[in-house]
């Protein structure tokens, strides 16, 4: 995943995110919206042939930076409890 700022502000940052999937992105952005500091979280493919999807954040309470930063580990958490939870009942 390669992600580049369009721009920003101290409330509101766009960024371009390119060789990644849609998916992955959506996930953040549940996580984004699931925190009080988020008041828009935007995610959209740009264009299905290049491979690139925009995401805008607003944030009037934080640092959009921070608030992506913490909704992706947010999102590894839950990923990895959901992978252990799936390793325990195929070994038991």
């Amino acid at each position: 995943m390669e992600a580049q700022v369009l721009n920003s502000s101290q409330k509101e940052i766009n960024l371009s995110i390119t060789k990644s999937d849609i998916g992955t992105l959506y996930i953040i952005q549940h996580e984004l919206l699931q925190g009080s500091n988020v008041d828009f979280a935007g995610v959209i493919v740009k264009h299905p042939l290049t491979n690139e999807c925009w995401m805008k954040v607003n944030s009037a309470k934080g640092n959009p930076i921070k608030e992506i930063s913490a909704a992706a580990d947010s999102a590894i958490k839950t990923a990895d409890e959901l992978k252990k939870l799936f390793n325990s009942k195929i070994k038991g």
